[in-house]
Protein backbone atom coordinates (compact mmCIF):
# COMPACT_ATOMS: atom_id res chain seq x y z
CA UNK A 1 0.00 0.00 0.00
CA UNK A 2 1.18 3.53 -0.81
CA UNK A 3 0.41 6.72 1.07
CA UNK A 4 0.15 9.84 -1.08
CA UNK A 5 1.08 13.24 0.31
CA UNK A 6 -0.72 16.50 -0.43
CA UNK A 7 2.02 17.28 -2.98
CA UNK A 8 1.41 13.93 -4.73
CA UNK A 9 -2.30 14.70 -5.00
CA UNK A 10 -1.53 18.20 -6.31
CA UNK A 11 0.73 16.72 -9.01
CA UNK A 12 -1.98 14.27 -10.05
CA UNK A 13 -4.58 17.03 -9.97
CA UNK A 14 -2.41 19.24 -12.18
CA UNK A 15 -1.96 16.41 -14.66
CA UNK A 16 -5.72 15.85 -14.95
CA UNK A 17 -6.37 19.59 -15.30
CA UNK A 18 -3.93 19.77 -18.22
CA UNK A 19 -5.53 16.67 -19.71
CA UNK A 20 -8.98 18.25 -19.43
CA UNK A 21 -7.65 21.39 -21.10
CA UNK A 22 -6.26 19.44 -24.03
CA UNK A 23 -9.54 17.54 -24.47
CA UNK A 24 -11.51 20.80 -24.34
CA UNK A 25 -9.25 22.34 -26.99
CA UNK A 26 -9.68 19.25 -29.19
CA UNK A 27 -13.47 19.42 -28.86
CA UNK A 28 -13.54 23.06 -29.92
CA UNK A 29 -11.32 22.52 -32.94
CA UNK A 30 -12.92 19.40 -34.40
CA UNK A 31 -15.75 18.97 -36.85
CA UNK A 32 -18.32 16.20 -36.70
CA UNK A 33 -17.19 14.07 -39.63
CA UNK A 34 -15.41 10.74 -39.86
CA UNK A 35 -12.20 12.10 -41.38
CA UNK A 36 -11.78 14.50 -38.49
CA UNK A 37 -12.92 12.10 -35.77
CA UNK A 38 -10.94 9.05 -36.89
CA UNK A 39 -7.90 10.69 -38.59
CA UNK A 40 -7.66 14.15 -36.96
CA UNK A 41 -8.53 15.77 -40.28
CA UNK A 42 -5.34 14.32 -41.84
CA UNK A 43 -3.46 17.32 -40.47
CA UNK A 44 -1.07 15.82 -37.88
CA UNK A 45 2.60 16.88 -37.64
CA UNK A 46 5.66 14.70 -37.02
CA UNK A 47 5.72 15.66 -33.33
CA UNK A 48 2.18 14.53 -32.60
CA UNK A 49 2.53 11.43 -34.80
CA UNK A 50 5.74 10.27 -33.12
CA UNK A 51 4.48 10.99 -29.60
CA UNK A 52 1.18 9.26 -30.34
CA UNK A 53 2.87 6.15 -31.78
CA UNK A 54 5.06 5.87 -28.68
CA UNK A 55 2.32 6.65 -26.15
CA UNK A 56 -0.10 4.25 -27.86
CA UNK A 57 2.49 1.48 -27.80
CA UNK A 58 3.70 2.06 -24.24
CA UNK A 59 0.80 1.13 -22.03
CA UNK A 60 0.49 0.01 -18.44
CA UNK A 61 1.29 -3.50 -19.69
CA UNK A 62 4.84 -2.23 -20.24
CA UNK A 63 5.19 -0.77 -16.77
CA UNK A 64 3.71 -3.92 -15.26
CA UNK A 65 4.47 -6.67 -17.78
CA UNK A 66 7.83 -5.54 -19.13
CA UNK A 67 9.11 -4.77 -15.64
CA UNK A 68 7.83 -8.19 -14.64
CA UNK A 69 9.68 -9.74 -17.57
CA UNK A 70 12.86 -7.97 -16.48
CA UNK A 71 12.44 -9.40 -12.98
CA UNK A 72 11.77 -12.96 -14.19
CA UNK A 73 13.87 -13.37 -17.35
CA UNK A 74 16.19 -10.36 -17.58
CA UNK A 75 16.98 -9.08 -21.08
CA UNK A 76 15.23 -11.93 -22.95
CA UNK A 77 12.21 -9.89 -24.07
CA UNK A 78 14.21 -6.74 -24.86
CA UNK A 79 14.15 -7.69 -28.56
CA UNK A 80 10.59 -6.35 -28.83
CA UNK A 81 11.74 -3.02 -27.41
CA UNK A 82 14.62 -2.74 -29.88
CA UNK A 83 12.40 -2.63 -32.95
CA UNK A 84 12.93 0.99 -33.89
CA UNK A 85 14.28 -0.30 -37.21
CA UNK A 86 10.84 -1.77 -37.97
CA UNK A 87 9.18 1.58 -37.22
CA UNK A 88 11.64 3.07 -39.73
CA UNK A 89 10.47 0.45 -42.25
CA UNK A 90 6.93 1.74 -41.74
CA UNK A 91 8.00 5.32 -42.44
CA UNK A 92 10.35 4.70 -45.34
CA UNK A 93 8.73 1.79 -47.20
CA UNK A 94 5.07 1.38 -46.27
CA UNK A 95 3.76 4.87 -45.52
CA UNK A 96 3.95 5.85 -49.23
CA UNK A 97 1.46 3.10 -50.09
CA UNK A 98 -0.84 3.63 -47.12
CA UNK A 99 -0.97 7.42 -47.13
CA UNK A 100 -1.18 7.84 -50.91
CA UNK A 101 -4.12 5.45 -51.12
CA UNK A 102 -6.11 7.78 -48.76
CA UNK A 103 -7.56 4.86 -46.83
CA UNK A 104 -8.94 5.02 -43.29
CA UNK A 105 -7.98 1.49 -42.27
CA UNK A 106 -5.60 -1.35 -43.05
CA UNK A 107 -8.48 -3.65 -44.06
CA UNK A 108 -9.54 -0.95 -46.53
CA UNK A 109 -6.02 -1.03 -48.01
CA UNK A 110 -6.27 -4.82 -48.39
CA UNK A 111 -9.50 -4.37 -50.33
CA UNK A 112 -7.62 -2.12 -52.76
CA UNK A 113 -4.77 -4.63 -53.05
CA UNK A 114 -6.79 -7.86 -53.00
CA UNK A 115 -10.58 -7.92 -52.52
CA UNK A 116 -13.57 -7.04 -50.36
CA UNK A 117 -13.56 -10.41 -48.62
CA UNK A 118 -9.93 -9.88 -47.55
CA UNK A 119 -10.93 -6.53 -46.08
CA UNK A 120 -13.81 -8.00 -44.09
CA UNK A 121 -11.78 -10.89 -42.75
CA UNK A 122 -8.84 -8.70 -41.66
CA UNK A 123 -11.21 -6.31 -39.89
CA UNK A 124 -12.61 -9.28 -37.97
CA UNK A 125 -9.14 -10.60 -37.12
CA UNK A 126 -8.07 -7.16 -35.90
CA UNK A 127 -11.03 -6.79 -33.58
CA UNK A 128 -10.46 -10.30 -32.18
CA UNK A 129 -6.78 -9.47 -31.59
CA UNK A 130 -7.77 -6.31 -29.72
CA UNK A 131 -10.00 -8.37 -27.43
CA UNK A 132 -7.37 -11.09 -26.84
CA UNK A 133 -4.43 -8.74 -26.34
CA UNK A 134 -4.82 -5.00 -26.09
CA UNK A 135 -8.07 -4.60 -24.14
CA UNK A 136 -7.56 -7.46 -21.71
CA UNK A 137 -3.87 -6.79 -21.05
CA UNK A 138 -4.17 -3.00 -20.71
CA UNK A 139 -7.16 -3.07 -18.38
CA UNK A 140 -5.75 -5.92 -16.30
CA UNK A 141 -2.34 -4.27 -15.89
CA UNK A 142 -3.74 -0.89 -14.91
CA UNK A 143 -6.22 -2.28 -12.41
CA UNK A 144 -3.59 -4.56 -10.86
CA UNK A 145 -1.17 -1.69 -10.24
CA UNK A 146 -3.82 0.62 -8.82
CA UNK A 147 -5.01 -2.12 -6.46
CA UNK A 148 -1.44 -2.86 -5.36
CA UNK A 149 -0.48 0.78 -4.89
CA UNK A 150 -3.61 1.83 -3.03
CA UNK A 151 -3.85 -1.38 -0.99
CA UNK A 152 -7.64 -1.58 -1.32
CA UNK A 153 -9.16 -5.07 -1.44
CA UNK A 154 -12.88 -4.35 -1.75
CA UNK A 155 -15.27 -1.42 -2.19
CA UNK A 156 -18.92 -1.96 -1.20
CA UNK A 157 -18.19 -5.68 -1.14
CA UNK A 158 -16.85 -5.66 -4.71
CA UNK A 159 -13.26 -6.63 -5.57
CA UNK A 160 -11.42 -3.31 -6.05
CA UNK A 161 -9.64 -4.78 -9.09
CA UNK A 162 -12.89 -4.67 -11.05
CA UNK A 163 -13.87 -1.27 -9.64
CA UNK A 164 -10.54 0.15 -10.83
CA UNK A 165 -10.78 -1.59 -14.21
CA UNK A 166 -14.28 -0.32 -14.98
CA UNK A 167 -13.51 3.15 -13.62
CA UNK A 168 -10.45 3.58 -15.87
CA UNK A 169 -12.34 2.37 -18.92
CA UNK A 170 -15.19 4.83 -18.29
CA UNK A 171 -12.95 7.87 -17.68
CA UNK A 172 -10.78 7.17 -20.72
CA UNK A 173 -13.80 6.40 -22.87
CA UNK A 174 -15.40 9.74 -22.06
CA UNK A 175 -12.51 11.86 -23.33
CA UNK A 176 -11.98 9.59 -26.35
CA UNK A 177 -15.61 9.86 -27.38
CA UNK A 178 -15.70 13.62 -26.83
CA UNK A 179 -12.40 14.53 -28.51
CA UNK A 180 -11.80 11.86 -31.16
CA UNK A 181 -8.38 11.35 -32.76
CA UNK A 182 -7.33 14.97 -32.17
CA UNK A 183 -7.76 14.50 -28.43
CA UNK A 184 -5.72 11.27 -28.59
CA UNK A 185 -2.89 12.84 -30.60
CA UNK A 186 -2.60 15.95 -28.44
CA UNK A 187 -3.00 14.19 -25.10
CA UNK A 188 -0.16 11.91 -26.22
CA UNK A 189 2.09 14.97 -26.46
CA UNK A 190 1.20 15.69 -22.81
CA UNK A 191 1.27 12.08 -21.61
CA UNK A 192 4.58 11.04 -23.20
CA UNK A 193 6.84 13.34 -21.10
CA UNK A 194 4.88 12.52 -17.93
CA UNK A 195 5.36 8.82 -18.64
CA UNK A 196 9.08 9.25 -19.35
CA UNK A 197 9.76 11.43 -16.31
CA UNK A 198 8.01 9.01 -13.96
CA UNK A 199 9.85 5.98 -15.36
CA UNK A 200 13.26 7.68 -15.32
CA UNK A 201 12.75 8.58 -11.65
CA UNK A 202 12.10 4.91 -10.83
CA UNK A 203 15.26 3.91 -12.74
CA UNK A 204 17.41 6.54 -11.02
CA UNK A 205 16.21 5.81 -7.49
CA UNK A 206 16.37 2.06 -8.04
CA UNK A 207 19.96 2.13 -9.28
CA UNK A 208 20.97 4.22 -6.27
CA UNK A 209 19.24 1.84 -3.87
CA UNK A 210 20.71 -1.36 -5.33
CA UNK A 211 24.24 -0.01 -5.47
CA UNK A 212 24.69 0.91 -9.14
CA UNK A 213 24.57 -0.76 -12.53
CA UNK A 214 27.49 -3.08 -11.79
CA UNK A 215 25.53 -4.60 -8.91
CA UNK A 216 22.49 -5.13 -11.15
CA UNK A 217 24.68 -6.93 -13.69
CA UNK A 218 26.30 -9.06 -11.02
CA UNK A 219 23.04 -10.31 -9.51
CA UNK A 220 21.31 -10.75 -12.89
CA UNK A 221 24.40 -12.31 -14.52
CA UNK A 222 22.55 -15.34 -15.90
CA UNK A 223 19.87 -13.18 -17.56
CA UNK A 224 21.92 -10.30 -18.98
CA UNK A 225 22.24 -11.68 -22.52
CA UNK A 226 19.94 -10.93 -25.43
CA UNK A 227 21.07 -14.02 -27.31
CA UNK A 228 20.27 -17.37 -25.64
CA UNK A 229 21.21 -20.91 -26.85
CA UNK A 230 19.20 -22.31 -29.75
CA UNK A 231 17.72 -24.99 -27.49
CA UNK A 232 16.74 -22.62 -24.67
CA UNK A 233 13.24 -23.78 -23.60
CA UNK A 234 11.81 -20.25 -23.47
CA UNK A 235 13.85 -17.87 -25.66
CA UNK A 236 16.02 -19.72 -28.24
CA UNK A 237 18.00 -17.26 -30.34
CA UNK A 238 16.64 -18.27 -33.80
CA UNK A 239 13.13 -17.95 -32.45
CA UNK A 240 13.70 -14.67 -30.67
CA UNK A 241 15.44 -13.03 -33.65
CA UNK A 242 13.12 -14.13 -36.45
CA UNK A 243 9.95 -14.62 -34.42
CA UNK A 244 10.15 -11.17 -32.82
CA UNK A 245 10.65 -9.63 -36.28
CA UNK A 246 7.48 -11.26 -37.62
CA UNK A 247 5.47 -10.07 -34.63
CA UNK A 248 7.07 -6.63 -34.84
CA UNK A 249 6.40 -6.28 -38.56
CA UNK A 250 2.74 -7.13 -38.05
CA UNK A 251 2.40 -4.71 -35.15
CA UNK A 252 4.37 -1.71 -36.45
CA UNK A 253 3.68 -1.92 -40.18
CA UNK A 254 0.20 -3.43 -40.58
CA UNK A 255 -1.81 -3.01 -37.36
CA UNK A 256 -4.55 -0.36 -37.43
CA UNK A 257 -3.71 0.55 -33.83
CA UNK A 258 -0.32 1.97 -34.88
CA UNK A 259 -0.72 2.77 -38.58
CA UNK A 260 -3.76 4.98 -37.95
CA UNK A 261 -1.32 7.57 -36.57
CA UNK A 262 0.60 7.92 -39.84
CA UNK A 263 -2.65 7.95 -41.80
CA UNK A 264 -3.45 11.16 -39.89
CA UNK A 265 -0.37 12.96 -41.26
CA UNK A 266 -0.35 16.12 -43.37
CA UNK A 267 1.71 14.26 -45.93
CA UNK A 268 4.24 11.49 -46.53
CA UNK A 269 7.13 13.62 -45.23
CA UNK A 270 5.44 14.35 -41.91
CA UNK A 271 4.44 10.70 -41.55
CA UNK A 272 7.99 9.50 -42.17
CA UNK A 273 9.50 12.01 -39.74
CA UNK A 274 6.92 11.01 -37.16
CA UNK A 275 8.15 7.43 -37.40
CA UNK A 276 11.76 8.60 -37.04
CA UNK A 277 10.84 10.49 -33.85
CA UNK A 278 8.99 7.41 -32.59
CA UNK A 279 12.08 5.34 -33.44
CA UNK A 280 14.18 7.38 -31.03
CA UNK A 281 11.56 7.10 -28.30
CA UNK A 282 11.24 3.35 -28.81
CA UNK A 283 14.87 2.83 -27.77
CA UNK A 284 14.01 3.94 -24.23
CA UNK A 285 11.72 1.17 -22.86
CA UNK A 286 14.54 -1.34 -22.32
CA UNK A 287 16.15 1.06 -19.87
CA UNK A 288 13.14 2.70 -18.23
CA UNK A 289 10.81 -0.32 -17.97
CA UNK A 290 12.72 -3.59 -18.31
CA UNK A 291 15.84 -2.60 -16.35
CA UNK A 292 13.75 -1.49 -13.31
CA UNK A 293 12.40 -5.05 -13.25
CA UNK A 294 15.96 -6.34 -13.10
CA UNK A 295 16.64 -3.83 -10.32
CA UNK A 296 13.63 -5.19 -8.42
CA UNK A 297 15.01 -8.73 -8.76
CA UNK A 298 18.38 -7.56 -7.45
CA UNK A 299 16.79 -5.77 -4.51
CA UNK A 300 14.77 -8.87 -3.65
CA UNK A 301 17.86 -11.05 -3.80
CA UNK A 302 19.50 -8.65 -1.35
CA UNK A 303 16.46 -8.85 0.94
CA UNK A 304 15.57 -5.17 0.56
CA UNK A 305 12.10 -5.68 -0.98
CA UNK A 306 9.66 -8.53 -1.61
CA UNK A 307 7.38 -8.26 -4.62
CA UNK A 308 6.04 -11.83 -4.80
CA UNK A 309 4.65 -12.19 -8.35
CA UNK A 310 6.91 -10.72 -11.07
CA UNK A 311 4.02 -8.60 -12.39
CA UNK A 312 3.99 -6.77 -9.04
CA UNK A 313 7.65 -5.68 -9.35
CA UNK A 314 6.91 -2.19 -10.66
CA UNK A 315 4.24 -1.41 -8.07
CA UNK A 316 6.55 -2.61 -5.29
CA UNK A 317 9.33 -0.30 -6.49
CA UNK A 318 6.95 2.66 -6.37
CA UNK A 319 5.67 1.73 -2.93
CA UNK A 320 9.04 0.95 -1.34
CA UNK A 321 11.53 3.34 -2.94
CA UNK A 322 10.00 6.65 -3.90
CA UNK A 323 10.05 9.61 -1.51
CA UNK A 324 6.99 11.65 -0.65
CA UNK A 325 6.18 14.14 -3.37
CA UNK A 326 7.58 12.04 -6.20
CA UNK A 327 5.03 9.23 -6.13
CA UNK A 328 2.41 11.46 -7.73
CA UNK A 329 4.61 11.93 -10.82
CA UNK A 330 5.14 8.20 -11.23
CA UNK A 331 1.47 7.36 -10.71
CA UNK A 332 0.66 10.12 -13.20
CA UNK A 333 3.00 8.37 -15.66
CA UNK A 334 1.19 5.09 -15.04
CA UNK A 335 -2.21 6.67 -15.65
CA UNK A 336 -0.85 8.43 -18.75
CA UNK A 337 0.35 5.09 -20.15
CA UNK A 338 -2.96 3.44 -19.40
CA UNK A 339 -5.16 6.15 -20.83
CA UNK A 340 -3.11 6.73 -24.00
CA UNK A 341 -3.23 3.02 -24.84
CA UNK A 342 -6.94 2.65 -24.06
CA UNK A 343 -7.86 5.82 -25.94
CA UNK A 344 -5.97 4.68 -29.03
CA UNK A 345 -7.57 1.25 -28.76
CA UNK A 346 -11.07 2.70 -28.47
CA UNK A 347 -10.63 4.93 -31.51
CA UNK A 348 -9.03 2.21 -33.64
CA UNK A 349 -11.75 -0.30 -32.73
CA UNK A 350 -14.45 2.21 -33.56
CA UNK A 351 -12.76 2.98 -36.87
CA UNK A 352 -12.55 -0.69 -37.88
CA UNK A 353 -16.12 -1.51 -37.00
CA UNK A 354 -17.60 1.66 -38.46
CA UNK A 355 -15.64 1.89 -41.71
CA UNK A 356 -15.06 -1.78 -42.52
CA UNK A 357 -18.34 -3.30 -41.33
CA UNK A 358 -21.20 -0.92 -40.69
CA UNK A 359 -20.57 1.61 -43.47
CA UNK A 360 -20.16 -1.18 -46.02
CA UNK A 361 -23.67 -2.46 -45.30
CA UNK A 362 -25.16 1.03 -44.76
CA UNK A 363 -23.43 3.21 -47.40
CA UNK A 364 -26.10 5.93 -47.11
CA UNK A 365 -25.65 6.41 -43.34
CA UNK A 366 -25.02 9.99 -42.28
CA UNK A 367 -21.74 11.12 -40.71
CA UNK A 368 -23.49 11.72 -37.39
CA UNK A 369 -24.99 8.25 -37.39
CA UNK A 370 -21.64 6.63 -38.22
CA UNK A 371 -19.98 8.39 -35.29
CA UNK A 372 -22.71 7.12 -32.96
CA UNK A 373 -22.27 3.55 -34.23
CA UNK A 374 -18.50 3.72 -33.72
CA UNK A 375 -18.86 4.93 -30.15
CA UNK A 376 -21.34 2.18 -29.30
CA UNK A 377 -19.07 -0.49 -30.84
CA UNK A 378 -16.33 0.49 -28.40
CA UNK A 379 -18.45 -0.63 -25.45
CA UNK A 380 -18.83 -4.14 -26.86
CA UNK A 381 -15.09 -4.47 -27.51
CA UNK A 382 -14.22 -3.48 -23.94
CA UNK A 383 -16.77 -5.83 -22.35
CA UNK A 384 -15.43 -8.81 -24.34
CA UNK A 385 -11.86 -7.92 -23.37
CA UNK A 386 -12.71 -7.81 -19.68
CA UNK A 387 -14.46 -11.19 -19.92
CA UNK A 388 -11.26 -12.65 -21.42
CA UNK A 389 -9.02 -11.59 -18.49
CA UNK A 390 -9.63 -14.72 -16.32
CA UNK A 391 -8.68 -17.06 -19.20
CA UNK A 392 -5.69 -14.88 -20.12
CA UNK A 393 -4.16 -15.45 -16.69
CA UNK A 394 -4.01 -19.23 -17.21
CA UNK A 395 -1.74 -19.01 -20.28
CA UNK A 396 1.35 -17.35 -18.81
CA UNK A 397 2.67 -16.35 -15.43
CA UNK A 398 4.06 -13.15 -16.95
CA UNK A 399 1.83 -10.53 -18.53
CA UNK A 400 4.24 -9.31 -21.18
CA UNK A 401 5.13 -12.85 -22.19
CA UNK A 402 1.42 -13.66 -22.54
CA UNK A 403 0.99 -10.65 -24.83
CA UNK A 404 3.81 -11.79 -27.10
CA UNK A 405 2.58 -15.41 -27.17
CA UNK A 406 -0.88 -14.47 -28.42
CA UNK A 407 0.53 -11.95 -30.92
CA UNK A 408 2.87 -14.67 -32.19
CA UNK A 409 -0.21 -16.62 -33.30
CA UNK A 410 -2.09 -13.68 -34.84
CA UNK A 411 0.86 -12.06 -36.61
CA UNK A 412 2.25 -14.63 -39.12
CA UNK A 413 -0.65 -14.76 -41.58
CA UNK A 414 -1.24 -11.00 -41.63
CA UNK A 415 2.48 -10.23 -41.90
CA UNK A 416 2.91 -12.64 -44.82
CA UNK A 417 -0.08 -11.21 -46.71
CA UNK A 418 1.02 -7.57 -46.37
CA UNK A 419 4.70 -8.22 -47.03
CA UNK A 420 4.19 -10.37 -50.11
CA UNK A 421 1.23 -8.31 -51.31
CA UNK A 422 3.16 -5.04 -51.36
CA UNK A 423 6.48 -6.49 -52.54
CA UNK A 424 5.04 -8.42 -55.49
CA UNK A 425 2.23 -7.71 -57.92
CA UNK A 426 2.14 -11.43 -58.78
CA UNK A 427 0.43 -12.37 -55.50
CA UNK A 428 -3.19 -13.02 -56.38
CA UNK A 429 -6.48 -12.22 -54.64
CA UNK A 430 -7.06 -15.86 -53.69
CA UNK A 431 -3.56 -16.12 -52.24
CA UNK A 432 -4.12 -13.02 -50.10
CA UNK A 433 -7.51 -14.10 -48.79
CA UNK A 434 -6.60 -17.71 -48.01
CA UNK A 435 -3.33 -16.62 -46.45
CA UNK A 436 -5.33 -14.58 -43.94
CA UNK A 437 -7.90 -17.29 -43.29
CA UNK A 438 -5.56 -20.26 -42.92
CA UNK A 439 -3.05 -18.25 -40.89
CA UNK A 440 -5.73 -17.16 -38.45
CA UNK A 441 -7.28 -20.64 -38.13
CA UNK A 442 -3.91 -22.29 -37.45
CA UNK A 443 -3.05 -19.62 -34.90
CA UNK A 444 -6.32 -20.06 -33.03
CA UNK A 445 -5.93 -23.86 -33.08
CA UNK A 446 -2.58 -23.46 -31.31
CA UNK A 447 -4.14 -21.02 -28.82
CA UNK A 448 -6.88 -23.51 -27.92
CA UNK A 449 -4.40 -26.40 -27.72
CA UNK A 450 -2.31 -24.33 -25.29
CA UNK A 451 -4.97 -24.95 -22.65
CA UNK A 452 -4.57 -28.74 -23.09
CA UNK A 453 -0.85 -28.91 -23.94
CA UNK A 454 0.03 -31.45 -21.25
CA UNK A 455 -2.79 -33.84 -22.03
CA UNK A 456 -2.07 -33.99 -25.81
CA UNK A 457 1.73 -34.01 -25.69
CA UNK A 458 1.98 -37.69 -26.73
CA UNK A 459 -0.26 -37.34 -29.81
CA UNK A 460 1.80 -37.15 -33.03
CA UNK A 461 1.82 -33.73 -34.75
CA UNK A 462 -0.86 -32.33 -32.43
CA UNK A 463 1.39 -32.85 -29.41
CA UNK A 464 4.26 -31.10 -31.18
CA UNK A 465 2.05 -28.24 -32.31
CA UNK A 466 0.66 -27.71 -28.82
CA UNK A 467 3.99 -27.88 -26.99
CA UNK A 468 6.65 -26.53 -29.36
CA UNK A 469 8.22 -23.20 -28.38
CA UNK A 470 5.84 -20.39 -29.32
CA UNK A 471 8.54 -18.46 -31.20
CA UNK A 472 9.32 -21.44 -33.41
CA UNK A 473 5.59 -21.89 -34.05
CA UNK A 474 5.43 -18.24 -35.15
CA UNK A 475 8.24 -18.77 -37.68
CA UNK A 476 6.72 -22.05 -38.87
CA UNK A 477 3.34 -20.41 -39.51
CA UNK A 478 4.88 -17.46 -41.38
CA UNK A 479 6.90 -19.72 -43.70
CA UNK A 480 3.94 -22.06 -44.25
CA UNK A 481 1.59 -19.22 -45.18
CA UNK A 482 4.16 -17.52 -47.42
CA UNK A 483 4.79 -20.77 -49.33
CA UNK A 484 1.05 -21.39 -49.59
CA UNK A 485 0.49 -17.90 -51.02
CA UNK A 486 3.23 -18.30 -53.63
CA UNK A 487 1.84 -21.68 -54.73
CA UNK A 488 -1.72 -20.35 -54.93
CA UNK A 489 -0.51 -17.37 -56.96
CA UNK A 490 0.75 -19.73 -59.68
CA UNK A 491 -2.63 -21.44 -60.08
CA UNK A 492 -5.10 -18.55 -59.58
CA UNK A 493 -5.76 -15.51 -61.81
CA UNK A 494 -3.86 -12.28 -61.16
CA UNK A 495 -5.50 -8.93 -60.61
CA UNK A 496 -5.42 -6.43 -63.45
CA UNK A 497 -2.17 -4.43 -63.21
CA UNK A 498 -4.00 -1.14 -63.67
CA UNK A 499 -6.03 -1.89 -60.53
CA UNK A 500 -2.76 -2.34 -58.61
CA UNK A 501 -1.36 1.04 -59.60
CA UNK A 502 0.43 2.58 -56.61
CA UNK A 503 -0.21 -0.42 -54.36
CA UNK A 504 3.01 -2.43 -54.93
CA UNK A 505 6.65 -1.48 -55.40
CA UNK A 506 6.63 -2.37 -59.08
CA UNK A 507 3.40 -0.46 -59.85
CA UNK A 508 4.29 2.90 -58.24
CA UNK A 509 3.85 5.70 -60.75
CA UNK A 510 6.35 8.45 -61.50
CA UNK A 511 4.44 11.15 -59.61
CA UNK A 512 4.25 9.00 -56.49
CA UNK A 513 8.01 8.41 -56.56
CA UNK A 514 8.68 12.13 -57.09
CA UNK A 515 6.53 13.05 -54.08
CA UNK A 516 8.42 10.61 -51.88
CA UNK A 517 11.85 11.80 -52.99
CA UNK A 518 10.93 15.48 -52.70
CA UNK A 519 10.27 15.14 -48.97
CA UNK A 520 13.61 13.51 -48.12
CA UNK A 521 16.55 15.57 -46.84
CA UNK A 522 19.93 14.71 -45.33
CA UNK A 523 18.62 14.91 -41.75
CA UNK A 524 16.11 12.15 -42.40
CA UNK A 525 18.98 9.93 -43.51
CA UNK A 526 21.27 11.00 -40.64
CA UNK A 527 18.63 10.35 -37.97
CA UNK A 528 17.71 7.01 -39.53
CA UNK A 529 21.37 5.94 -39.52
CA UNK A 530 21.70 7.14 -35.91
CA UNK A 531 18.77 5.01 -34.72
CA UNK A 532 20.14 1.93 -36.47
CA UNK A 533 23.62 2.55 -35.01
CA UNK A 534 22.22 2.85 -31.48
CA UNK A 535 20.27 -0.37 -31.92
CA UNK A 536 23.36 -2.22 -33.13
CA UNK A 537 25.35 -0.87 -30.17
CA UNK A 538 22.77 -2.14 -27.66
CA UNK A 539 22.80 -5.59 -29.26
CA UNK A 540 26.61 -5.61 -29.13
CA UNK A 541 26.65 -4.48 -25.49
CA UNK A 542 24.22 -7.16 -24.30
CA UNK A 543 25.00 -9.89 -26.83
Amino acid sequence: MIELSILDWLVLGGFFLMLAGVVYFSMRSKEEDTTDYFLAGRNATWLTIGASIFASNIGSEHLVGLSGAGASSGMALAHWELQSYIILMLGWFFVPFYWSSKVYTMPEFLERRFSERSRTFLAGISIVSYVLTKVAVTVYAGALVLQTLLGIDTVWGIDFFWVAAIGMVVVTGIYTVLGGMKAIMWTSVLQTPVLLIGSIIILWVGLDKVGGWAEVERINAENMHLIRPWDDPNFPWPGIIFGSFIIGFWYWCTDQYIVQRVLSAKGIKEARRGTIFAGYLKLLPVFIFLVPGMIAFALQEKGLINYGSSDAAFATLVSELLPTGVKGIVIGGLLAALMSSLASLFNSSATLFTIDFYKKFHPQASEKHLLHVGRMATIGIVVLGMLWIPLMLTLSANLFEYLQQVQALIAPGIAAVFLLGICSKRITESAGFWGLVIGFILGMVRLVLSFFAESVKDIPVIGWYANENWLYICIFLFILIAVLMVVLSFVTPQKDEQALKGLTFSTMDVEQVKEIKAGIDKWDIIHTAGIIALTVFIYWRFF
